[in-house]
This record gives structure tokens, C-alpha cells and sequence, in this order.
């Protein structure tokens, strides 16, 4: 008995090693003061932010950019909740965040880009980057301003190297992986003509489907942030020429035309997904799919073919 519970507490302390050194370092966050002048700002009217671990050795030259993720909010009442957390206000972010995965600056964890300059752009607007409505209602004092965000940190980071890169890579995961494919080629023609640009969307291709009960319930989630937060102007030019503008925050529009190199990560089963696109609780009122949604295992078949045929 004792010498399983010693060898119980082993695993949990070498485990715990682990996860510290795969954690890598922590990195102090980087207000964008100037933004605000420009109207560049969060949802509440902060300055945005962004955290940044400088490059050295052979990645001086090489930048990874990672947009934050965090969902988005659709009217007035999700925003205003939005804006008194650290997902619409830089006044409530951590002022150090943990690099890990490939933002991880150990090479035995990291081995393409330890040693890149490695930037994370916190996400405080709730429209993945793409929102510009110049109008500030008093009553609520919203600001809309997501691509003017985006904008203006890139240009802060020019010229602290940015403008020198020899290689870029555009990341994001969920919210975030999808602002990676919808600004993956305005990213290449903000940067310098030679620059090698790809880019990578984890977790980040939202599909159009209809749900279980046959109504378009993430089509009209996403027509009314386009249509709050002003997007459409941001939206690639590729898409909303023939589409209409809501569509085109949908991936399976817009990643056909991008023409920088574009990586998509994203499960088989994508549990969000699953639980908000497929059967989202107001399509399930008697809770058909609830265990289904909380363990793959507890699926009917009749459940399986449906998330199936949705090829996330």
C-alpha cells in the first residue's frame, strides 16, 4: 500500500516537472497607448496589448504572430458582460502570460520556432479582429474597433523589427484561428516584398451548417456580429464581391481564396462545435444530445452520422 501511494505522489511530482518545463517563460504584456488616438482600442475603450519575446540566434529575423482567442459577442448585452473581462478590456488582462506550445521557447518542446520573435495579440473586441464602427453610443460606450486593433499593433511592431522579417507566421487558435485565415493576406502585403508568410488556423474553422433542429442558428450568430460590429469592410474582398458579408466569416468561403500558404489544425469531432453549431441547447430543449455533448462515447449511432456528415 505504501509503496503504491509513493509511487502515486512520483508520477504526479514528475508530471507537475514536466508541465513546468513545457510551460516555458513568462512574458510581461506591452500596452499600445499610441492606438488610442487613432481609435484603436478595446471594447471599453482601453488601449490594446500585445505580449512579446524577442527573437535571438537564427530566428532574429523571424516573427510568429499569435492572435488570441476567446468567442466573440453578437449584441449590445453579450458585449457590455464582454467588456468587464480581460476579453474587452486590457485594464483587466494578466500582465504575464505563459508561453507554451509553439510560443514555448525551449527547443526540445519547440524546435521550429523557439527562437523566432514570438508575439501574442490579446483579443478584447470580440469580433476576431475585423470590426470598425467610428460611432461610440454614451449609453454604452462600446467601441467596435477590432481590424483598427490588428492594424495598429502591427504597425507598432514594425519598426521594432517587423519591417526586417525574413520569415512571418499568422496563428490563432479558435476566434483567433479564424482571424488568422481572414487576415492571412492582408498580413503578407502589410510586410516587406521577399518575406516568406504562411499561416496557421488552430481550431478555427467554424462551419455554416444548420443545427438538429434544421434551423441556421450559427448563420444568424454570425450575421449579427458582422452586422454589430461593422466587419464587412474587413472581410476579405475575395468573398463579400460575391457573397454576402456574414457568410464570408465562415472559413469554407473564404480559405478557397486566400492565396498565401495556409494551414488549417482542427479536430474530427470539434467538441465546440458540437456543443454550439450542431446541437446548441436552444435546438435541443429536451436535452437529447446533453450526454452526447459532455462524452463522445455516450453517442447513438443516429448522433454519430449527423456529426459526421457535418465534416468538421
Amino acid at each position: 500500500m505504501v509503496d503504491s501511494r509513493l509511487g502515486h505522489w512520483l508520477k504526479l511530482l514528475v508530471s507537475l516537472m514536466l508541465l513546468l518545463k513545457t510551460q516555458g517563460l513568462y512574458v510581461g504584456i506591452t500596452y499600445v497607448k499610441s492606438a488610442v488616438a487613432k481609435g484603436a482600442v478595446c471594447l471599453d475603450g482601453s488601449p490594446p496589448a500585445y505580449h512579446w519575446d524577442k527573437g535571438f540566434g537564427t530566428g532574429i529575423n523571424s516573427w510568429l504572430i499569435h492572435f488570441e482567442g476567446g468567442g466573440w459577442c453578437n449584441n449590445v448585452t453579450s458585449c457590455l458582460s464582454r467588456k468587464k473581462t480581460h476579453l474587452g478590456s486590457s485594464k483587466l488582462m494578466g500582465q504575464q502570460i505563459a508561453f507554451s506550445g509553439i510560443m514555448n521557447n525551449k527547443r526540445p518542446f519547440n524546435p521550429d520556432f523557439y527562437n523566432w520573435n514570438r508575439v501574442k495579440i490579446r483579443y478584447c473586441d470580440g469580433s476576431s479582429f475585423t470590426g470598425d464602427v467610428q460611432a461610440v453610443n454614451p449609453a454604452t460606450n462600446l467601441h467596435f474597433r477590432g481590424a483598427r486593433i490588428w492594424l495598429a499593433v502591427i504597425e507598432d511592431l514594425l519598426p521594432k523589427g517587423l519591417k526586417n522579417a525574413e520569415n512571418a507566421l499568422l496563428s490563432g487558435c479558435s476566434a483567433g484561428g479564424l482571424a488568422s485565415i481572414l487576415h492571412c493576406d492582408s498580413f503578407r502585403a502589410l510586410l516587406r516584398m521577399g518575406t516568406k508568410v504562411k499561416c496557421l488556423s488552430d481550431a478555427g474553422y467554424f462551419i455554416k451548417v444548420k443545427d438538429v433542429s434544421g434551423a441556421p442558428h450559427v448563420q444568424t450568430y454570425f450575421n449579427e456580429i458582422v452586422t454589430l460590429h461593422g466587419s464587412a469592410k474587413n472581410l476579405p474582398l475575395s468573398c463579400t464581391s460575391v457573397l454576402k458579408p456574414s457568410f464570408c466569416f465562415f472559413p469554407q468561403y473564404v480559405a478557397p481564396q486566400v492565396r498565401t500558404p495556409l494551414f488549417i489544425l482542427n479536430a474530427a469531432y470539434d467538441s465546440w462545435q458540437i456543443r454550439n453549431i450542431l446541437a446548441p441547447s436552444i435546438a435541443d430543449p429536451l436535452g437529447v444530445w446533453k450526454s452526447c455533448k459532455l462524452d463522445i462515447n455516450n453517442c447513438s449511432p443516429l448522433q454519430l452520422k449527423s456529426m459526421q456528415g457535418c465534416s468538421f
